[in-house]
């Protein structure tokens, strides 16, 4: 293959990076290159309900992928309903390749009067928008070149854990540049330490560990970004220290392993983990991303003389700052200098750390309790299953849950857009199914489930089998919880649960025939709805078969108590409320 079109060029890219699901909403400028998705070998195309969905699900799927996730759109409108998505991908650190179908070059050059335009002939307004969320932009205006200028957004979006923008105009897709450049891999690699400035931060950071008397060890969300779990896993195994993990760094260490003390949140952290890390004379913070949510506001009591911050492109010692230092290439080497050690400090370990486990509460009653359900929850998860959670109670209260080996929690805990979970999920299916990992379970409020409710169709249309947890406490609790408990503009308008599964399955007696012989989505699967008002309700489903063995999607609203939250999640929002002076 000596030649290939521009648009079949970024394709093969994208699967050559492990994309093997492309998703957006059609929209004339990008049709052409829907064509070429829906005819790829490797690539399949999902349309979304929207494109703020289709960038919440892009969002989810390369979590689980741990590779690049594209959204296609089409230009202004578009591009812009997808923009609040691409923007937490951004804040989160996750490798979202936005694809926008622009007008055509000749139309761009004469500043035509076209639709989806401002009207003002000006059409890099959107780009420029993009440009603030953005890693990388690239706006393919001719062929020559196009193929260096996919490669190097693409080899940014890696590297950066961070989205990419790229405007293919309606003339190029078709336009035919050589397929060289296809031949060899992108390099996506962390480029590596320069050795001199890497020695010297080692030793000074290994000299503070091995000095120390209670080292420990914090993992935060960027270990998980930024491709460095088997690292800071190695780290952990070989050194023997006790680790703990931050909300947006949940999973990133198996929640049995016996060095694993559970969560640290600041001033919302249980006594006994908050004693072991704010007493350690040396804290190994891998992947540090202190967020209000991700540390309590700002909660830490961790003197910076005795932190050691190792991040994807830096690293800090006490007060003494290493640029350049990345810790892909660091841990290695600061694994193989502790190890020698290793039982000794593992035996330390064991002594320091109480194991975190799934303790029901003693309550009296039969009410589903926000105390006891997050626990129990956690007994019903198996290793695999992909569990994702809203921004709000759903959020704070897995914080409570031990999950099992080779889990994943997803949470948007930094951005935190109400909605994005129910997008997320169907990304996160998609990504699993591919994968063949485990049960994608969603938790979100009724409240939150609104924004984005439409996605569900998607999910049904696509086969997938998720486990929808609808908590109904009604309406926006955790904002009731940091100001005005009693207001209406915290309340919703109530939807009928039962009613939904059907609601977005399309009939069987279809009308109107269609030729569906070009489709290549699953068939829809079978669907169950639950409801569940009880303790002994609920306990009851999540020792059946049906949830164990999934084999249709299951809709399973949960009855609670309005005004109840999980503890940490009270905590927080008195912090919030006070940072906020609204009394």
């Amino acid at each position: 293959m000596s030649e290939i079109k521009i648009g079949d060029y970024l394709l093969e890219r994208l699967a050559q990076l492990g994309t093997r699901t492309v998703q957006g909403v059609p929209g004339d400028f990008n049709m052409g290159l829907l064509d070429q998705i829906e005819d790829h070998a490797k690539l399949e195309w999902v349309g979304n309900a929207n494109e703020l969905n289709a960038a919440y699900s892009a969002d989810g799927y390369a979590r689980i992928k741990g590779t690049v996730a594209a959204v296609v759109t089409t230009f202004g409108v578009g591009e812009l309903s997808a923009l609040n998505g691409v923007a937490g991908a951004f804040s989160e650190r996750v490798p979202v390749v936005h694809v926008v179908g622009v007008p055509s070059t000749g139309a761009q050059g004469s500043r035509s009067l076209l639709h989806h335009t401002l009207g003002d002939g000006r059409f890099d307004a959107f780009e420029t928008m993009s440009r603030q969320v953005s890693a990388a932009s690239a706006v393919l205006k001719r062929s020559e070149g196009a193929a260096d200028e996919i490669d190097r957004v693409l080899t940014v979006a890696v590297r950066q854990a961070r989205p990419v923008y790229i405007a293919l105009p309606t003339d190029l897709v078709h336009a035919k540049i050589s397929a060289k450049n296809l031949e060899t891999p992108l390099d996506t690699a962390v480029p590596a330490n320069e050795p001199d400035a890497e020695q010297y931060a080692l030793d000074v950071a290994f000299r503070h560990i091995d000095e120390a008397e209670n080292p420990v060890i914090l993992v935060d969300a960027c270990a998980i970004r930024h491709n460095c779990l088997q690292e800071t896993r190695d780290l952990v195994e070989k050194s023997g220290l006790p680790v703990f993990s931050t909300p947006m760094g949940k999973t990133a260490i198996d929640e049995d392993h016996e060095q694993y003390g559970g969560l640290y949140i600041g001033s919302l952290t249980s006594n006994g983990v908050k004693e072991i890390v704010e007493s350690a004379d040396a804290l190994i913070l891998i992947g540090a991303l202190k967020s209000d949510f991700n540390t309590g506001s700002f909660s830490y009591r961790t003197p910076k003389q005795k932190t050691i911050e190792l991040h994807s492109d830096h690293a800090i010692v006490g007060y003494s700052h290493y640029p350049d230092v990345g810790m892909k290439g660091l841990l290695p080497k600061l694994t193989k200098k502790l190890e020698p050690r290793r039982q000794q400090r593992l035996d330390a370990t064991r002594k320091r750390i109480t194991r975190f486990e799934n303790r029901l509460p003693q309550e009296d009653g039969d009410t589903i309790s926000q105390a006891w359900l997050w626990p129990r929850l956690g007994q019903f998860f198996k290793p695999t299953d992909q569990i994702i959670v809203e921004t709000g109670t759903s959020s704070f209260g897995m914080l409570e849950a031990k999950l099992p080996p080779s889990s994943h929690f997803v949470a948007q805990i930094l951005w935190g857009s109400i909605g994005w979970s129910v997008g997320a999920t169907l990304g996160v299916a998609l990504a699993a199914r591919e994968e063949k990992l485990g049960r994608t379970c969603l938790f979100v409020g009724d409240g939150s489930l609104q924004l984005t409710v439409q996605e569900i169709g998607t999910m049904i249309r696509q086969g997938l089998k998720p486990l929808l947890f609808v908590l109904n406490n009604d309406g926006y609790e955790i904002e009731r919880q940091i100001h005005g408990p009693q207001r209406t503009y915290n309340d919703i308008a109530p939807y009928n649960h039962k009613l939904l599964l059907d609601f977005f399955s399309a009939p069987e007696d279809r009308t109107v025939p269609k030729d569906e012989s070009h489709r290549k989505d699953p068939q829809p699967s079978a669907k169950r709805y639950h409801a569940v008002h009880s303790k002994a309700e609920l306990d009851e489903l999540l020792k059946s078969d049906e949830l164990d063995n999934v084999q249709a999607i299951h809709l399973i609203e949960v009855f609670m108590k309005r005004g109840d939250a999980p503890a940490a999640l009270k905590r927080q929002a008195q912090a919030t409320s006070g940072s906020n002076k609204y009394e």
